[in-house]
């Protein structure tokens, strides 16, 4: 059975930090990039960041450039998001995805991902 298992949200002030976790099982981990998206109340869930976990190449939304940053930890099948300076523009509830991974090129956009798993709700107060 596949599963994404997301985790590490919460409420935290702006200007704050919180680390979200994907804990991946059921999969070739390897076959895939890992991608974190997110979706604010009426918005389109958009791509945030995406790892591949074969070749180490990342990708930002502009967006999130210099604040947040996005690692795997292939022993444990896990990749992490780490978000700083965040913003109330920064909140909504944020999904992790498996993502098609073509040698480390991939697509991390919604369209882009086989697997989803249950998002986690992300609120950051101005």
């Amino acid at each position: 059975e596949v599963q994404l298992q997301a985790s590490g949200g919460g409420l935290v002030q702006a200007g704050g930090s919180l680390r979200l976790s994907c804990a991946a099982s059921g999969f070739t981990f390897d076959d895939y990039a890992i991608g974190w998206f997110r979706q604010a109340p009426g918005k389109e869930r958009e791509g945030v960041s995406c790892i591949s976990s074969s070749y180490g190449s990342t990708y930002y939304a502009d967006s999130v450039k210099g604040r947040f940053t996005i690692s795997s930890d292939n022993a444990k099948n896990t990749v992490y998001l780490q978000m700083n300076s965040l913003k109330p523009e920064d909140t909504a509830v944020y999904y992790c995805a498996a993502v098609v991974d073509y040698s480390g090129t991939f697509y991390c956009h919604p369209l882009g991902s086989d697997y989803w798993g249950q998002g986690t709700q992300v609120t950051v107060s101005s």
